[in-house]
């Protein structure tokens, strides 16, 4: 290259260098400024795509953020107001249910559950809900569907059922939920409450056998691997106890007195299913190209699913469809309105355009990315990021320096969720006893325990003050938890002061309990051996799980007593808890919806592993004549004074007989930017990201401000180049000017 040439690269470069300093995009931004300008909501998933989207079968968390933005169930609960309401989505209104007697007698409200025999529901639907344009249901000219008889060759080749030129639209009929109702009986889809609702539905078990019947005659001669199987029309089918008697009116019957059964019509288990999207999905070819429910729904929700990219990107768009009478609320909880929550109060339904969720796969990028405002949340459908956040700016003054000035948002809630430390009640030393003398005995033993176990204590070390100590069984935001009563106190294991604060009680009261129980500082008085008690852990050996399993050792070690660690895993420990062969152990449960009965049951009798083969929740194996008997009622009771009492006498009951120590109930956070609103965190209202809302215009001024680039490598380069460039030019004129002398001469 001569010295022109190669003057003029270097001249470009430096220009190069230059127009890039001054005009290049946002550094290291994921999205475009053109994007992240549009009403679109940025969020990141980690681990795999969802799987299963249908309604049906889906039950994951990552699931859920689609399903209940595309689906619409009969009924949601309250975006803000605590206790959870329980309150229309796709229904007109929440009815009560009608009761009948063996005779079909009309039966009052309040009527006894052993005298009801059936309860019928008749839930109006509302009129001029449309399903989002999909390919399913488009017809022609003279109403067939065009898109139902699509050749191998066209299928082969499609990978988005949207990408069809053709959709079409139909309106929300009863029958729809009639046909999602007869899909849990389908045997090519594994619903995970088809075993809980076959036993209230009364005709669902002889449906399931004859679909089974059905299927298998569909299938008789095809090859076993075959993905492509006939439409398996389950209009052929009648359901006795679910009908459509008119075109927007649903009717199920449910056997006897079944009052959490609305809970579950506001699952997307009973979502509406259109028989057009099974006949369009079912075509060949398309289950090759995961052309299904599962990946490709089809609802009445405020999104549809416009692109899927698995493992990489999902995207869900406002459905073009979607009413406009579907308001935010304008009421909430006390303190809603000071937090900002009632601000859109009465706008139409969703805010937001677009919601991009992409995957990654890191934490480190991904919170990265989340600080430097790429992310509007570190990813929606989950509540402990949050809580990582709050405990960074605990343990760091220059995170939460940097989270203060970048105006984060981490608003917290206390779930429907507890974690406890439980005793098997077969266990002849820990558990109920086999006498009255010895019953009180190992009463005063476990209650001195739970004095002993400073669950306030483990909150500051283990959950960074991120937990609430439960003093019963049912967590704060559940009608029924009374703060003022049982719930508040357990006076077996705290004192409350004349202030009404209340404290834990000495370790002085527990040592006197645990000599009246016969283990005098920790050891038998008959024998004088020590008491070792043994627990079943079942998380994997870390420095983490060490330390938690000192504080536990720590914990019996001010009573004297030796704790012994068993490391079993989930199976084993299953095996043991059927078997009634463990001792002590650690568990919890997050509520299926939000009624007492969900949690209290876990204490039920009848309800024990060991009595049930393990299909019971009560791990405790506990049994109270006492607490059943008035369980049995309180199950049964609507919301108000009556079960509200009875909560109180199954609490207490709990309290005194100490089958747990209660631990604590978990609080969660969320994680938002300054630019989100409305983001009230709750596990338990699915469909939250219709609620949310963002300013697209701030978030771009702050992340032009949090990103600034970084201009001295660059000016290095300009001044590399320069001391390259400006000899070059003075060596080339200096030859011009010699070649111009020569030419002259």
């Amino acid at each position: 290259m001569d010295q022109k040439r190669l003057l003029t690269s270097a001249v470009g470069c430096l220009a190069a260098v230059l127009m890039l300093s001054s005009c290049g995009p946002i550094p290291n931004s994921v999205h475009s400024i053109k994007e992240l300008s549009s009403n679109t909501l940025f969020t990141p998933f980690s681990g795999r795509s969802p799987k299963h989207l249908d309604p049906t079968s889906s039950y994951s968390s990552d699931e859920t953020p689609f399903t209940y933005s595309i689906y619409e169930p009969l009924y949601q609960y309250h975006y803000l107001k605590r206790p959870y309401q329980l309150i229309p989505r796709a229904a007109a209104a929440v009815p009560a249910p009608i009761f009948l007697d063996k005779e079909g007698n009309v039966l009052p409200e309040d009527a006894p559950a052993d005298k009801v025999a059936l309860s019928i529901y008749e839930i109006p639907i509302k009129k001029g809900i449309l399903f989002a344009p999909h390919p399913a249901f488009a017809k022609d000219e003279k109403g067939n569907y065009v898109n139902h008889h699509l050749s191998e060759e066209v299928t082969k080749n499609l990978r988005n059922p949207l990408d069809l030129p053709n959709k079409g639209t139909r309106e929300l009929v009863a029958e729809d939920y009639v046909y999602a109702i007869k899909r849990l009986t389908n045997p090519r889809i594994i619903s995970p409450i088809y075993g809980t609702i076959v036993s209230h539905l009364p005709g669902l078990e002889k449906l399931a056998a004859q679909v089974r019947e059905y299927d298998k005659q569909l299938r008789a001669n095809l090859p076993a691997s075959q993905r492509d199987l006939p439409f398996l029309d389950l209009r052929k089918f009648e359901l006795e106890g679910v009908s459509a008697p008119e075109s927007h009116l649903l009717r199920i019957e449910v056997k006897g007195k079944y009052p959490q059964f609305p809970n579950w019509l506001a699952m997307t288990f009973f979502a509406p299913i259109p028989w057009e999207a099974e006949a369009f999905y079912a075509q060949r070819g398309m289950a090759k190209n995961n052309l299904s429910l599962n990946y490709w729904p089809v609802g009445t929700g405020p999104y549809q699913l416009v692109e899927s990219i698995e493992n990489r990107r999902h995207v869900m768009q406002r459905n073009p469809l979607f009413r406009k009478t579907e308001l935010y609320p304008c009421e909430g909880e006390p303190g809603d309105k000071e937090k900002g929550y009632l601000e859109d109060c009465g706008k139409p339904l969703p805010f937001i355009d677009r919601i991009e969720i992409s995957a990654e796969k890191e934490s480190v990028p991904l919170r990265t990315k989340f600080l430097q405002g790429y992310y509007d949340s570190p990813q929606i459908e989950r509540l402990d990021n949050g809580q990582g956040f709050l405990i960074g700016m605990a343990d760091s003054k220059e995170k939460e320096e940097e989270y203060k000035n970048k105006k984060l948002q981490f608003p917290k809630v206390i779930e429907a969720h507890n974690t406890y430390f439980g005793f098997n009640w077969l266990d002849p030393v820990i558990g109920e006893g086999a006498t009255p003398e010895q019953k009180e005995k190992n009463r005063k033993l476990r209650q001195a325990i739970a004095i002993a176990m400073d669950w306030e204590e483990y909150i500051q070390i283990f959950e960074k003050g991120l937990a609430t100590p439960a003093h019963g069984p049912l967590p704060p935001g559940l009608f029924g938890h009374n703060p003022e009563g049982s719930a508040g106190f357990n006076p077996y294991v705290y004192n409350k002061l004349e202030d009404g604060t209340v404290i834990r009680k000495s370790l002085e009261e527990a040592k006197t309990l645990l000599a009246e129980a016969g283990y005098p500082d920790g050891r038998n008085l008959k024998t004088g051996k020590p008491l070792v008690l043994s627990l079943d852990f079942q998380a994997a050996a870390s420095p983490g799980t060490k330390a938690v399993l000192d504080w536990y050792q720590k914990q019996f070690a001010k009573l004297g007593i030796q704790l012994d660690i068993r490391a079993t895993d989930y199976n084993r420990f299953q095996d043991k808890v059927i078997n009634g062969s463990h001792q002590l152990f650690l568990w919890g449960w997050l509520a299926d919806y939000p009624d007492a009965e969900n949690f209290l049951f876990l204490l039920y009798g009848p309800n024990a592993k060991s009595k049930t083969g393990g299909s019971g929740e009560n791990a405790s194996n506990y049994q109270n004549a006492e607490y059943d008997r008035i369980f049995e009622k309180m199950r049964y009771m609507s919301d108000g004074p009556e079960k509200a009492k009875a909560i109180e006498q199954l609490i207490a009951i709990a309290q005194k007989d100490a089958p747990w120590t209660f631990g604590y109930f978990p609080t969660s956070a969320a994680a938002f930017h300054q630019w989100v609103y409305n983001g009230k965190p709750t596990q338990i209202v699915r469909n939250h990201i219709q609620y949310l809302r963002i300013n697209p215009e701030l978030r771009i001024e702050k992340i032009k401000e949090w990103n600034k680039p970084i201009y001295w490598p660059l000016f290095g380069i300009v001044v590399l180049l320069s001391l390259i460039i400006v000899p070059m030019y003075l060596l080339h004129k200096k030859r011009e000017a010699m070649t111009a002398r020569k030419e002259k001469a």
